[in-house]
């Protein structure tokens, strides 16, 4: 059975390139819209709230008037006390106002992280591979973190200003339409410095969030391999290097924040300006009769607040470019394209009897470098298959192309009769239990450890499988037992205990496969020799696919495949690649000379 098509090595469709501003305001609005109800009560909050607090420089213009040809303090003690319940009420509704724009903020940037969360366990190990741990995870927590700050007080903050400068102009072009001449000159120059500097902020806000992911990716690698650094006395080329990085991340906020902060200056200087204008001019017309002094005050007061919700939004721009800047991140991310989907009517293989055949099988993880060259081997059912060669051979590449964490460029790989790639990856996955070098225990008891993956086993079946991994006893002297909790990444254990309970996980696994990747590399000889009896049980009528360094483990293989630079340059068991005295020759030699 041959498959015909293009293999899935990964496309380049312009999901790397930023997105414009336009782009991501869409997709927050596509977020913003499952709220929509939410939303609308809000900004008819925001729409009531600025109504009646501009009704104060009115009825202050009307209090002024009625004391300019002697005093009414009938008239001046209603227009201060409308005044004062204006404002209050005013100040109810935007405190209301303020509660109801956070749960929507909390619950988009919910969904968003979600979504994002949700795309990770979508994508392909290839992402995985090609982006640092500590750079996904600050796209996850502070690029989402300032999404939602953003939302929670930019949003109604830009929808205050849009109504304060409408009604402000309405009202101050009822009150003098000469003095609005002022405004032409202003604003204009308000837009222009805010257009510019704006366009300069995102960019550098860009850069900032960019490098303070480069930023926490080093530090959570240097974090984690603490370890390793202080045994190679490390510290001070890590400092320096962290250094490096810090000092690259430090210049960017810094330029970032220096230029987003020059833009509230300048345009309040615009502002004052048109303030001082407003009054010279002002003066004039009054002077002439052309106005009266309550209008003049109105005016004068709706002009500062026409020209303060511009100096404003050039103020919280900063913030929406920042925003922007990190919704560019993590749309980057949502965007990415999944793991290829499986091809029409893709087989749900459940019967697996565990022949793999490899037929011509060429792969490079990048199109110049091929890591495979026409590899050709079969696995027959139930037998063990032992995978060597030096380091960079390509060993763990042939267990990627066998669970199709990458699919191959060339040739085909097959499971019983059916070519891998017309099965779905799940019906595939489930058919192999994996033992990595690399463990992996997440924060939870001892149980649910060893049950990963494996509904409703019983602790019966958890406990045989920790005895048959020679770990039971081990388990069985921890302050609780199987319900004791181990901590992230199972940092109160050893890794030899570690590697013993995630072979007790694949021992409870009921598949006709197994990968071993340097199952007993973190176990001691003694550990080792005694829990070869329980991995023999355990690969008893299943395929079994061994990558080992130590070749004493594997000298009982059915078949040995010695792989070098890509190439299958051997193959045979233990005895008969003795014989030949090749490369597996000279490396068994090596190992026990």
């Amino acid at each position: 059975m041959m498959y015909a098509g293009k293999q899935g090595r990964g496309r380049n469709d312009g999901s790397d390139k930023v997105k414009n501003r336009s782009y991501v305001l869409k997709r927050l609005w596509k977020y913003l819209y499952f709220y929509r109800r939410k939303l609308i009560l809000a900004l008819f909050f925001t729409l009531i709230a600025n109504v009646l607090s501009l009704v104060g420089p009115y009825l202050t213009g009307e209090t002024i008037g009625a004391m300019e040809n002697g005093v009414n303090f009938t008239r001046v003690f209603i227009f201060a006390g409308l005044m004062i319940g204006f404002y209050l009420l005013s100040a109810l509704i935007s405190y209301i106002l303020s509660v109801q724009m956070t749960k929507i903020s909390q619950s988009v940037t919910y969904k968003m992280r979600a979504d994002l969360f949700a795309k990770l366990n979508h994508v392909s190990i290839k992402y995985f591979d090609q982006n640092q741990t500590g750079d996904i995870i600050s796209r996850m927590s502070y690029d989402i973190d300032t999404i939602n700050t953003s939302l929670a007080n930019d949003v109604i903050q830009v929808f205050t200003s849009i109504i304060t400068v409408i009604i402000s102009l309405i009202m101050m072009i009822i009150m003098s339409k000469t003095l609005i001449l002022v405004f032409v000159i202003t604003i204009p120059i308000s837009i222009m410095i805010t257009k510019v500097l704006s366009k300069i902020v995102k960019q550098k806000y860009r850069i900032r969030n960019q490098k303070l992911g480069e930023l926490n990716g080093f530090a959570e690698e240097m974090i984690t391999g603490q370890r390793t650094i202080q045994s190679y006395v490390q510290e001070e080329a890590v400092l320096h290097r962290f250094d490096q990085i810090n000092e690259e991340a430090s210049t960017a906020s810094y330029q970032s924040g220096y230029y987003s902060t020059s833009v509230g200056p300048s345009v309040n200087f615009v502002s004052n300006l048109s303030v001082a204008l407003v009054g010279v001019f002002g003066g004039i017309l009054y002077f002439f009769s052309q106005i009266t002094l309550g209008n003049l005050t109105s005016f004068t007061l709706y002009s500062r607040r026409f020209s303060g919700p511009i100096n404003s939004l050039s103020n919280i721009m900063a913030d929406i470019q920042s925003a922007l800047a990190a919704a560019e991140r993590v749309f980057h991310v949502i965007d990415h394209e999944n793991e290829p989907q499986d091809i029409q009517n893709a087989i749900a293989y459940e019967n697996v009897h565990g022949k793999v055949t490899f037929d011509h099988v060429t792969f490079g993880y990048v199109p110049e470098q091929t890591v495979l060259k026409n590899v050709s081997f079969t696995a027959e059912q139930g037998k063990v298959v032992a995978i060597v060669g030096p380091t960079g051979a390509g060993k763990t590449t042939l267990v990627n192309l066998l669970m199709r964490f990458y699919d191959v460029n060339e040739g085909n790989i097959y499971l019983d009769t059916y070519e891998t790639r017309t099965l779905t990856r799940n019906s595939l996955r489930r058919a192999f239990s994996m033992v990595l070098q690399d463990t992996w225990i997440f924060h939870g008891t001892v149980h649910d450890n060893i049950a990963y993956g494996n509904k409703d086993v019983s602790r019966m079946e958890v406990e045989e499988a920790a005895k048959k991994a020679r770990i039971h006893s081990f388990i069985s002297h921890l302050p609780d037992g199987y319900d004791t909790i181990l901590t992230d990444e199972g940092l109160n254990i050893s890794k030899g205990q570690k590697q013993l309970l995630v072979i007790a996980r694949a021992m409870l696994s009921k598949t006709k496969m197994l990968i071993l990747d340097e199952a007993t590399s973190n176990v001691d000889t003694h550990t080792e020799v005694q829990i070869q009896k329980a991995m023999l049980a355990l690969m008893e009528h299943k395929t079994t696919f061994v990558i080992a360094h130590r070749l004493s483990t594997i000298q009982n293989a059915d078949l040995i495949l010695v792989v070098k630079e890509g190439d299958i340059i051997e193959q045979g068991n233990h005895s008969s690649l003795m014989e030949k005295q090749g490369f597996y020759y000279e490396l068994y030699q090596s190992q026990f000379a």
